[in-house]
């Protein structure tokens, strides 16, 4: 294919000859009748010679279907790229420009041994002997060849400034000066011994070569990367040592293992080296050929003298631009997404390119690390794709076949090299044979050189007498007198002696392939030798996420959620301990018409489920929720769970796991009820999970836990409850809208779900204050879905049932209206009533005020506890070691 091909915007828009495609205003693609079947529309495979319009010769026009032609042009570009341009071969792993640009410096004598020269007169060469391409492609391109941090072994001497692992460019190639590495003299060693064929390049006015000889895996070696159509390639570099290590074990055995080979070469070696995580990755990669590599920067915690953490980096992943990375942890700290960090510092000099964060006193550097890695590019993911060009065709290769098309080229590259030194040493003992003959016969010699008139005439009678070659001949007559002493007849023989040794070497290399073999094993260690260096990159465990919950101490947080939607948490320690009878101290700052609904006494590992009047179900850790003071409000949860407009937090529970016979029952304000395993709940998603179907005018009231054996009551705003065996509810799936629990008369609503035991005492209250204490055991036990019975004789006096709670003697009810009046009392001071009574006065409430809420604070000992539910605390139980002289309570 052409190397005339390419994307230059002049070379797209070059058409050749426009008359072959456009005659008459009728284009390619047109489908003219001359020439197209009118019913198949079938192109016909020939064109028809038009008339010219002054009678002239006519002009061919040529029908094609634009489809076809668009095709046919974009597969040619298509392999234009893929064989020219960004694809690099199996045998020397350089891409064209790359093959060109050191072999027209190896060319221009450009070598170590000399001194360094223009980049620009490097361009030019390359751009106009063998790469008609744009000279900035070919500068950036050499650029890259002399980066240390972009090239595991680089390939190029460059002198001056070539850019920076800060993302700097490189300055202008005139200004820049380069030659080639000692490393790249590896590659092109025996290209002056016919090892490699030759081409034509793009004018044909000069040859370069296929391929170079690449006396080392220069695929793996330095790997490569590049976008063609329709694929790409991306090779990671590996160690030299290594490379040549698994090269020389594949020479042995042919049939060795990944595994086997990964024992060498464990992975790939960036050189600015930093830790991969994990070899599945690796292996899948020599396997198959493809595979995905998770990157981590090489970090160091360390202590100041003020007892702070320091977390510094040393070695940063393949490919990253150091400065963007400074730049995105200054935005994540000013965007206070880490505000564990307190400055980040560049300690970047000749001796290292450290990044040195400071952090705050409390923070603590595994989880800020970790979320480092999660945020930035401290960690970045690399996919091997082995793609390379494979006798020109496309191909994505394992491990072992890329070994084993390097080792054919280099059993190539070694025969080819023998046979040209044996063509040489025999064409030179032939002459040394002549040159024998001739010193042993120089007295004729020399008679018959003086009798002849010309050369040609002396060259015929030497050959005729002495039975010589032309070219011994010729080699005779140009003998200086010199050569006739004893000494250089003696050497003479001892050249002739050595030569004759050299090619029986040869021809024994020639003709066996284990010593062909063992060449090439000892030329690579050679190279070894010469130019390994060190592994840089490490291979570490598999990139997991730390686990938070081993880095945070297992304690007893008090976390408190109020009806307004607030919610906070701090230790236990922060109270104490207290007498009965004590004044108990102020647990939080309240709203107005706001008052602590659910409290609890929870681990730090422990889960909290939040469940909304919409039927979802959110999921937090305690210790994701806000740490606050404790005269703190705390934080609104619309902060910290996606909920929608109009959607508040119906019911929180708290767990530490999630046991399959463990049951949630849930109810809604229809009167509808649910017993799901709490082991469906045990999973979790961003935008919460469906913990119950409900209907459009259904809300979600009320979630419990229950146990085999509880007894489950349910009220309704007309002053009816019902009691019925948690057994009468089957268990169900978590997207399910479940059962009937109580029917409801027209215009009433469910108020709430309750658990309880006979011995247990239900409290009522309505909306104009009225309520009463009634045993559990005076209720009936019924079925579930019935209409119940009265739990308080309404009248219009009462109002409507406003809520219903399950007391214990020594708690205390707090009661809020919605002018917002708030009366507290305990709840020894209710009267105990039969089921259906008046009740008492509880609250005084205004003529235009109702009851809104209703809450108890649980006090003395706790409540009945799960095994792994946590346990309801009283706020008046929990105080800090000063007193608190407001004596008002949470």
């Amino acid at each position: 294919m052409s190397e005339e091909f390419n994307n230059d915007a002049d070379e797209r828009n070059d058409v050749s000859d426009a008359s072959e495609f456009q005659t008459d205003g009728q284009s390619v693609g047109a489908e003219p009748s001359e020439t197209a079947d009118d019913k198949t529309g079938l192109e016909r495979p020939h064109g028809e010679i038009i008339e010219g319009a002054n009678g002239g010769e006519g002009t061919i026009v040529r029908s094609a279907y634009l489809g076809k032609e668009m095709q046919n042009s974009f597969l040619e570009y298509s392999m234009s790229v893929i064989v020219s341009r960004a694809l690099p071969d199996v045998r020397d792993g350089l891409k064209p420009v790359h093959r060109r640009i050191l072999y027209a410096m190896n060319e221009s004598g450009y070598t170590p041994s000399r001194p360094h020269m223009k980049s620009a007169r490097t361009v030019g060469d390359v751009i106009g002997k063998y790469h008609p391409h744009g000279d900035s492609a070919v500068y950036d391109t050499m650029v890259r060849l002399a980066q240390s941090f972009s090239m595991r072994v680089p390939l190029v001497d460059g002198h001056g400034n070539f850019g920076s692992i800060d993302g700097d460019s490189a300055a202008a190639m005139r200004y820049t000066e380069a030659r080639l590495d000692k490393a790249a003299m590896e590659l092109l060693r025996d290209l002056d011994k016919e090892t490699v064929d030759f081409q034509p390049n793009y004018d044909e006015s000069l040859e370069e070569p296929v391929v170079v000889p690449a006396r080392f895996p220069n695929l793996l070696v330095n790997g490569s990367a590049g976008i063609a159509v329709g694929m790409a390639t991306n090779i990671p570099p590996h160690n030299l040592g290594e490379a040549i290590d698994a090269t020389c074990m594949m020479i042995d055995n042919p049939d060795v293992t990944v595994d086997e080979l990964m024992q060498v070469m464990p992975g790939p070696d960036f050189p600015t080296g930093a830790t991969i995580m994990g070899s599945k990755g690796i292996r899948d990669a020599y396997e198959t050929g493809r595979g995905s590599l998770s990157i981590r920067a090489k970090c160091q915690i360390k202590e100041t003298k003020q007892g702070r953490s320091q977390l510094v980096i040393k070695e940063i992943p393949y490919q990253v631009n150091r400065q963007r990375l400074l730049e995105k942890l200054g935005e994540l700290v000013r965007d206070k997404k880490l505000p564990e960090i307190s400055n980040i510092h560049d300690g970047a000099d000749r001796h290292g390119i450290d990044i040195i964060i400071d952090l705050k006193q409390n923070a603590i550097p595994e989880v800020v690390l970790n979320k480092l890695y999660k945020h930035t590019q401290l960690q970045v993911g690399f996919g091997v794709i082995m793609l390379a060009l494979v006798d020109g065709v496309p191909r994505v290769l394992s491990l072992k076949e890329v070994l084993h098309h390097y080792i054919s080229h280099q059993e190539d590259v070694i025969t080819r090299r023998t046979r040209y030194e044996l063509a040489k040493a025999e064409e030179r003992a032939h002459i040394l044979e002549g040159y024998l003959i001739a010193l042993d016969n120089i007295d004729e010699v020399i008679a018959i050189i003086r009798s002849s008139q010309t050369d040609a005439e002396a060259s015929s009678r030497l050959m005729e007498r002495f039975s010589l070659s032309d070219k011994q001949a010729e080699a005779i007559l140009q003998m200086r007198l010199r050569r006739l002493t004893g000494m250089e007849r003696a050497k003479l023989e001892e050249e002739l002696a050595e030569l004759r040794e050299r090619i029986e070497y040869f021809k024994r290399v020639l003709s066996d392939n284990v010593l062909l073999r063992s060449i090439i094993k000892e030329e690579m260690q050679e190279i070894k030798e010469r130019f390994g260096t060190p592994r840089r990159t490490m291979i570490g465990g598999e990139a997991k996420d730390i686990n938070v919950e081993d880095l945070i101490a297992d304690e007893s947080m008090v976390v408190t959620v109020t009806k307004a939607g607030y919610i906070k948490r701090l230790p236990v320690a922060t109270y104490r301990s207290q007498k009965r009878g004590g004044k108990g101290t102020q647990a939080v700052n309240l709203k107005d018409n706001d008052y602590v609904d659910h409290i609890f006494v929870a681990s730090t590992h422990s889960y909290m489920l939040f469940f909304s009047s919409k039927g979802k179900v959110y999921r937090l850790k305690v210790y994701e929720l806000p740490e606050a003071s404790r005269h703190a409000r705390g934080t609104a949860i619309v902060n910290l769970l996606p909920l929608e407009k109009g959607e508040v937090i119906s019911a929180v529970i708290a767990t530490k796991d999630f046991p399959e016979d463990e049951y949630l029952m849930f109810a809604t304000s229809q009167g509808m009820v649910k017993k799901t395993s709490m082991a469906l709940y045990d999973r979790t998603r961003k935008d919460g999970l469906i913990a119950i179907n409900l209907k459009d005018n259904d809300t979600l009231i009320a979630v419990k836990r229950v146990s085999e054996g509880d007894k489950v009551l349910m009220a309704s705003t007309a002053g009816k409850a019902i009691k019925w065996d948690e057994s009468e509810a089957r268990p169900m799936g978590r997207d399910t809208m479940g059962v009937r629990g109580i029917t409801l008369s027209a215009g009433a609503t469910a108020l709430g779900l309750e658990i309880a035991h006979d011995d247990a005492c239900l409290l009522v209250l309505t909306e104009r204050g009225y309520g009463k204490r009634t045993e559990v055991s005076e209720y009936p036990d019924q079925h579930r879905g019935g209409q119940g019975v009265f739990t308080i004789n309404m009248t219009a006096k009462k109002g409507l049932l406003i809520d219903t709670k399950i007391v214990n003697e020594d708690d205390e009810v707090m009661i809020m209206s919605e002018e917002g009046v708030v009366v507290r009392t305990a709840v020894s001071g209710i009267t105990m009533q039969g089921r259906s009574t008046q009740g008492v006065r509880i609250m005084n409430v205004a003529d235009d005020d109702r009851v809104s809420a209703v809450a108890v604070t649980k006090k003395g000992k706790k409540s009945r506890k799960k095994e792994n539910e946590a346990d309801d605390v009283d706020i008046d139980d929990l105080d800090d070691d000063a007193s608190d002289p407001s004596g008002s309570e949470g």
